[in-house]
This record gives C-alpha cells, structure tokens and sequence, in this order.
C-alpha cells in the first residue's frame, strides 16, 4: 500500500506541516481546536445553514435556543476531531489503546474465533477515523475498512498514511465485493460507514430517520446476506475530550433460518439504532452535509 502512495512534489511543504502538527501532545492541539472553533463557527460561518437546517428537521420539538446550542456544541467536537485525525499520523498504539476502550469486544471476538468475518456498521458519530485504528491495535486479528477514495490526491495520500499507520488495512468501495468473495473464509472484522447519503441513481431502501424520509445503502446488508456474514452495530460514546467508549450491539447473527420473516432488515435495524444514539448526544453527530437532499417521491420516479 505504501509503496502506491505517490504525494506531489507541490504539497511537500503542507505535508512536512501537517505531520510537525501532528507530534504536538493533544492538549496543545485542542488549544488549536480551540481557536479553528472560533474562526470556524463565528467568522467563517462553515455550512451553519446547513447545519442548522438539518437540526430543524431532526428535532422539530426543540426551541431555537436548544438548536442553537446543540449547534455550537457540534462545531466544537468536529473541531476536536479535525485535530484527533492529524493527531492519529503520529500516534502510537499504547496511546490508542489507552483512549478508546471497546466494553463488549468479547461479542466480536466470539464470531472471529469461529472463523467468520463480521462485518460492523458505524456511523460519523465522535471520532470515526480512530475507531479502525484502535481495532487494528487491540483485536488481535485482522481489521479491515472500507474507504471511498477522496478527489484530492494530497489529501488523498495523507489519509491513507494515517488511516493505515497502526495497522488497518483499507479497501476502495469499487472493490469491496471483489475482495469479499476472495477473502470469504477468512476471520476478520471488516467496518463499514453506513450513515451515508447514497447517489440518487442508487437509492434502493427508505425509512424514517429523525422524522424524515431517509435514503440508505444497502451495501452491508447485501454483502452480509450474501456471504452469510454477522452484523454488529458499533455504538460509540465520548467519555471525556478525546475519550471514547465502544459498544458492540448484534444486528444479525448471519444465520438467515433463525431469521423471522417479519423482523426488521439489517438496514432498518442500522437506522433504529443510529437514531437512538443521536437522540443521546446529537452534538456528537456529523451535521455538516446535506443528508435529506434527495425527496422520495422525485428519486422513486
């Protein structure tokens, strides 16, 4: 992987900064999250129409000032997060381990032990780019992610550095059911971001997400009945700045004869419980795109 990385002589300056950054202890970079807080929310005003519309929808039983709050609190963990994600290009396992505790992996670790891969379904809630990491640190077998590559090829390069320095291993979304069907024996954990807004041309399942009629993929729940893989869903929690706590909680056991012909889809069940864990902490929550752009009777036509 390493060897197919290929930064731009143009960015070398910017990468030689990000990675100096990056060596700064945290308490000094949340000073500077701090401060992008500030140029963020009240100068620059980054997507706060955005951010504020998509409140308004999903809580339409709070008041301005709950809104407005809940807004402010979610520039400033997204700021935290922007400094924790340059702060993983140069973090070492031990501190890893000592910031992310997973409660139950006992649950994941049954499955991997039987010889099966199982594949989990987070969201961008708190810190997602370290979840990966820390479970290449600390589950003793393989932890792979699926990844969508970014336009930009610097940040595209750094990204992969980062995600892939404690161990993760990576696989580009266009080559996920490839790599399934080569890779179907063996055990591992593979984490899937499965909040996001799908192409309007590849909407396939609709629910009732925080009050409004959401788009999901499917592509975990395809991948899972197809190969007969379990599906957890990964629940995290910020403990304190720069303190998370994971949760597994079972979706399906991969078994489809125990499954009831009635019960919920995987994906549903994804939705049911990604809405649970927003109502807890919406600051916590990625407010930032346009996550009900597409109306469901234009997209079904």
């Amino acid at each position: 992987m390493k060897k197919n990385i290929h930064i731009p002589p143009l960015y070398y300056p910017l990468w030689l900064l990000l990675k100096v950054l990056s060596l700064l202890p945290l308490s000094v970079l949340y000073l500077l999250s701090d401060f992008l807080y500030f140029i963020v929310y009240y100068m620059v005003g980054y997507r706060k129409k955005v951010v504020h519309n998509n409140l308004r929808k999903a809580f339409p039983e709070k008041d301005d000032a709950e809104i407005g709050q809940i807004s402010k609190d979610f520039y400033k963990q997204f700021m935290d997060v922007v400094v924790e994600i340059l702060k993983l290009r140069s973090m070492d396992a031990a501190e890893m381990e000592r910031r992310i505790v997973f409660m139950n992996q006992e649950l994941l670790d049954n499955y991997v032990q039987q010889g099966k891969t199982v594949i989990t379904m987070g969201s961008h809630s708190c810190n997602w780019e370290w979840v990966l990491s820390a479970g290449a640190v600390q589950f003793g077998f393989p932890a792979y992610g699926i990844y969508k590559p970014l336009n930009n090829p610097f940040f595209e390069a750094f990204m992969l550095k980062t995600r892939s320095k404690l161990g993760a291993r990576l696989i580009k979304m266009k080559d996920t059911l490839r790599d399934f069907a080569a890779n179907r024996n063996m055990p591992r954990v593979v984490a899937m971001l499965s909040d996001q807004t799908p192409l309007k041309s590849e909407i396939t399942f609709w629910t009732t997400f925080l009050n409004q009629d959401t788009p999901f993929y499917e592509g975990a729940e395809k991948l899972a009945t197809r190969f007969g893989y379990p599906v957890l869903f990964l629940d995290v929690k910020r403990t304190a700045r720069g303190y998370y706590a994971l949760t597994f909680e079972l979706i399906s056991d991969g078994n489809p004869a125990a499954t009831d012909a009635d019960a919920p889809s995987i994906t549903e069940i994804f939705a049911q419980k990604l809405e649970a864990a927003i109502r807890r902490a919406p600051a916590d929550y990625l407010w930032t795109h346009k996550r009900w752009k597409h109306r469901r009777e234009a997209a079904e036509k």
